[in-house]
């Protein structure tokens, strides 16, 4: 590992600002001689640090223990890293609901909104209702926009490095909107816009049914199902951003398509909406056979669609969630499917997360990016004085 000798005083000092930080924030509070050690920073070093840090607000020094300053003496001054120093968002943009979750530096969530949307309502009406739940949930966590340290946002469709849109066929005006600067006027932090369903893979690396596994593949199972994948822990989006359009499928010569494979009649199946299809799976539950054949087919390309991608990235785990998580008989046939394709089968699971599981990865998101501000440091470089 490299040493760093010279060079640009501020950024060494940048470096070992980035050093302590993450050392107090890796333990609930700590002495100046306890961070010396850890971090290998001599003392002087840590104190102007310090000082530092706490006239930035990032860290503040917490009070002695009851009694150790008769036990001992003066007690040794300690420090803590700030988590409450700012707050994040994570924002979920969907059919039929917006969501927003507050968080601290920690990802702690401290705070939760969620709102009802039309399926039918255009741009305009929807980021309305995404405001209002944002404000609300500002208000009544008593947090301020100018503590907002990054914004996350999950969207359906193909989404840019921009925050563009390019292509979102769930959503009405969605494609072609310029998501990340249309959200971004509400805020003066950064704003990251992700498709739906990489934040949701990244949240089940982060806190969910993936914690232990490094190569993943998330199905957020609806309609039109996607997917997102992690390689070697690492969000895997493609050249153009669409890695995981599993939806897409169908247009690949198959003759079936969504609203035939869901009727239960001659027609294919008009509006293709949940709450229509809902209705078919009520149906096949009471043990109609026109409906347990379309949930049959439903399941059965939802299946394949998932080998197609399973067979492609051979990843260790597959965690199934979205609408049709819900849904009897989803985990069975896809269990069956892959073991008879895969040299190794990936063990399948259902999400952990539930409704939450975009807008916890919209958090980690935000979150990453205020890490790599605060806290990344080179590998290859080791800061000493």
């Amino acid at each position: 590992m490299g040493r760093l000798t010279g060079g640009d005083p501020s950024l060494l000092r940048r470096i070992n600002s980035a050093v302590v930080l993450h050392a107090l924030r890796a333990t609930d509070c700590a002495t100046l001689t306890e961070i010396t050690r850890v971090t290998g920073l001599s003392r002087p070093t840590v104190e102007g640090v310090v000082d530092d840090l706490i006239g930035a607000g990032l860290v503040m020094e917490t009070a002695a223990e009851e009694g150790a300053a008769r036990r001992q003496g003066r007690p040794a001054r300690r420090f803590r890293f700030r988590a409450e120093a700012g707050h994040l968002l994570g924002l979920e943009i969907g059919a039929h609901r917006v969501a927003a979750l507050l968080a601290d530096l920690d990802g702690r969530v401290v705070g939760a909104q969620a709102k009802e949307v039309a399926e039918t309502a255009d741009a305009d009406e929807r980021l309305e209702r995404l405001r209002t739940a944002i404000a609300e949930l500002l208000r009544r966590a008593g947090v301020p926009r100018s503590a907002l340290r990054a914004v996350g946002v999950g969207t359906p469709g193909i989404v840019d490095a921009s925050g563009t849109v390019r292509l979102g066929t769930a959503l009405p005006g969605w494609t072609g909107l310029h998501l990340g600067e249309r959200l971004g006027r509400s805020f003066k932090c950064p704003v990251l816009v992700e498709n739906d369903a990489n934040a949701a893979a990244v949240a089940e690396h982060w806190k969910g049914a993936a914690t232990d596994s490094d190569d993943v593949v998330f199905v957020l199972a609806g309609l039109s199902p996607g997917a997102g994948s992690l390689i070697g822990g690492r969000l895997h989006r493609g050249y153009g951003g669409a890695a995981g359009e599993i939806g897409a499928l169908h247009l690949l010569g198959r003759g079936e398509t969504p609203e035939t494979l869901l009727s239960t009649t001659d027609e294919p199946l008009h509006p293709l909406d949940e709450q229509a299809v809902a209705k078919v799976f009520a149906l096949a539950r009471q043990g109609d056979r026109r409906a347990l054949a379309a949930v049959d087919r439903f399941i059965q390309r939802l299946v394949h669609d998932v080998a197609a991608l399973v067979l492609a990235l051979d990843p260790e785990l597959v965690v199934v969630g979205g609408w049709a998580a819900g849904l009897d008989g989803v985990l069975e046939p896809l269990r069956s499917e892959l073991a008879r394709y895969c040299l190794r089968p990936p063990r399948v699971t259902l999400s952990l997360l539930g409704e939450a599981v975009v807008a916890t990865g919209a958090v980690r998101l935000a979150l990453d990016h205020v890490e790599e501000q605060l806290f990344a440091v080179e590998s290859t470089v080791t800061a000493r004085r």
